[in-house]
């Protein structure tokens, strides 16, 4: 298992970083929140990562995709991290892309992975319906009636909810709310009957929406894999969106580790730079070694997406652990760039302070420490 991008890896990654620092720097997503951007990113921009073929990298040949697989996907994100950038890559590509190419039948491959990849239609991922994420906790009904289901129910914090095309559903069709069993995954028309997408304000200004499914009703066919085996498939398409969100904190607490230090560096007290003093050196230390540890953990998650021979216990557990210390070396040194920067590192006109904010939402979505820790021993237990 290599813990480094491949030669291909690191000059997509460039490519990734000259592009974005040129089309999607900082500024450009501080203008998109003043804006109040309704999607919560620039639809021009999406085109353009559409074009360079971003959208197409994690998915097999047979799909129209590139089959550069999860690490390549890492490379990109680190950059999206660093930047800042806002784009429905995770949400409509990783997540609900990964899902269709898992579950779905080939007409429905068909139907959705062209217009994916191509950016002609987003897909949003509906799971969780309370801010704690838990996907077995689904209690949203999917009732038989006829030939197809009736689906009631809240989603809540959907990504990249609002101008979605379709929102693949996790609804339950057995069993009880916590078990895996029962669960059922449907694609749902964003203009169908019933259904009511409302905005969510995130601390990141992110687009988020709340979905209400009141007795919507779908034919057997907008059913993805067998009744009430959903769980495994959406899982899988999870820890693939838990690892790139794990490269997009790396990426975002990089450049926060290495504005702090260029602080240090610059802002001189007693007529020295401040990170001249032995105590503000060991603090910037601790968050070096810290940051090292999230990317090892994060390239060997990348890494186990993408090797056949592991089985779904062991990655996943790889998911949660790269998901988990991402989460927590972004936690302490977000922390540390507050307070090194002085006063300063809580006001809205310095950058930190954004990184601080995305970074708090990205640690809670798809699992916050708590959620990754207790699945991790939960893994380990069964193999035990």
């Amino acid at each position: 298992m290599s813990l480094v991008y491949s030669e291909e890896q690191q000059l997509l990654a460039d490519t990734a970083a000259e592009f974005l620092m040129a089309k999607s720097p900082v500024t450009a997503q501080r203008k998109l929140r003043d804006e109040g951007a309704a999607e919560g990113f620039d639809a021009a921009l999406w085109r353009e990562m559409v074009d360079m073929g971003w959208s197409a990298i994690p998915f097999p040949e047979a799909l129209g995709g590139l089959e550069f697989g999860c690490k390549g996907l890492g490379a990109v994100f680190e950059q999206i991290g660093r930047n800042l950038s806002a784009s429905p890559l995770l949400s409509s590509v990783v997540l609900g892309g990964a899902v269709i190419e898992l579950a779905g039948s080939e007409a429905q491959q068909a139907a959705w992975m062209a217009a994916l990849i191509g950016g002609d239609k987003r897909v949003a991922l509906a799971v969780d319906e309370t801010p704690r994420h838990d996907p077995a906790a689904v209690a949203l009904r999917a009732t038989r009636a006829g030939d197809g289901y009736v689906l009631t129910g809240t989603k809540a914090f959907v990504a990249d909810g609002l101008g979605a095309d379709a929102f693949i559903v996790a609804a339950r069709t057995g069993g009880q709310p916590g078990e895996q069993g029962g669960i059922s995954l449907f694609i749902v028309a964003a203009d169908a009957a019933g259904v009511q997408v409302s905005p969510m304000k995130t601390l990141d200004s992110r687009n988020h929406a709340t979905l209400v499914l009141n007795e919507v009703r779908v034919g057997a066919a907008a059913r993805l894999g067998a009744e009430g085996e959903g769980f495994a498939a959406l899982d899988a398409a999870l820890d693939r969106g838990r690892v790139c969100l794990a490269a997009e904190l790396l990426g975002a607490t990089q450049s926060l580790f290495d504005t702090t230090i260029e602080y240090l560096k610059t802002r001189v007290q007693f007529d020295v730079p401040i990170g001249s003093f032995q105590a503000l050196q060991h603090r910037a230390a601790w968050c070096y070694a810290h940051l090292q540890l999230a990317r090892s953990t994060v390239m060997a998650g990348l890494a186990a997406m993408d090797d056949p021979t592991l089985d779904a216990a062991t990655r996943a557990r790889m998911a949660s652990l790269a998901k988990w210390k991402a989460g927590d070396a972004a936690h302490r040194i977000s922390r540390e760039a507050v307070q090194l920067h002085g006063g300063m590192g809580v006001t809205d006109e310095l950058d930190v302070g954004l990184y601080l904010k995305r970074i708090r939402v990205a640690q809670a979505s798809l699992g916050d420490g708590d959620f990754h820790v207790q699945r991790y021993g939960d893994l380990s237990t069964a193999e035990a």
